[in-house]
């Protein structure tokens, strides 16, 4: 398929009714988009294939679950050369949930979640921070989430 797929108003409807939930039927989503189940079903297909729609996943309350902090760690590198031998090694911590490669004072940007401060310093000093080619890391944690969203797209 084409990777440069031209959005119309019948995906834009799709994507929007499956942002805000999705496990949403495709039945419903067809209604509210007035078109058939069956061509949400194709839309979505042609959405997958260009890479638009990566999949879906679960928004998991990580704090239910014991995890009370949210931790974002700035990482600086002693050359950038060493970003993909990084990323590598981040990649195998389980507690991280996103890496970027930014521009301005880090190198990497990294959100992770931790049961407490205690499982914070144990993931900093025993793993991240052993990690050849970090330089060292800035820690900062969240106090609270206030927005968390999919962007509108119309």
């Amino acid at each position: 398929m084409n990777k440069e797929y031209e959005l119309d108003d019948i995906d834009r409807k799709i994507l929007e009714a499956l942002m805000k939930d999705a496990k949403k039927p495709y039945t419903e989503v067809a209604k509210k988009a007035f078109v058939s189940g069956g061509t949400v079903h194709v839309r979505m297909r042609k959405l997958e294939d260009a890479g638009i729609v990566e999949g879906t996943t679960l928004k998991v309350n990580y704090s239910k679950l014991g995890f009370d902090i949210t931790a974002f760690i700035g990482i600086y590198l002693e050359k950038s050369a060493l970003y993909d031998m990084v990323i590598e090694e981040l990649r195998k911590i389980n507690e991280i949930n996103s890496i970027h490669y930014t521009t301005g004072n880090y190198s990497i940007f990294c959100k992770l979640y931790c049961r407490d401060t205690r499982h914070l310093k144990e993931i900093l000093h025993d793993k991240i921070q052993m990690v050849e080619g970090i330089e060292r890391t800035d820690t900062i944690i969240s106090l609270e989430e206030s927005l968390n969203r999919n962007i509108k797209l119309s």
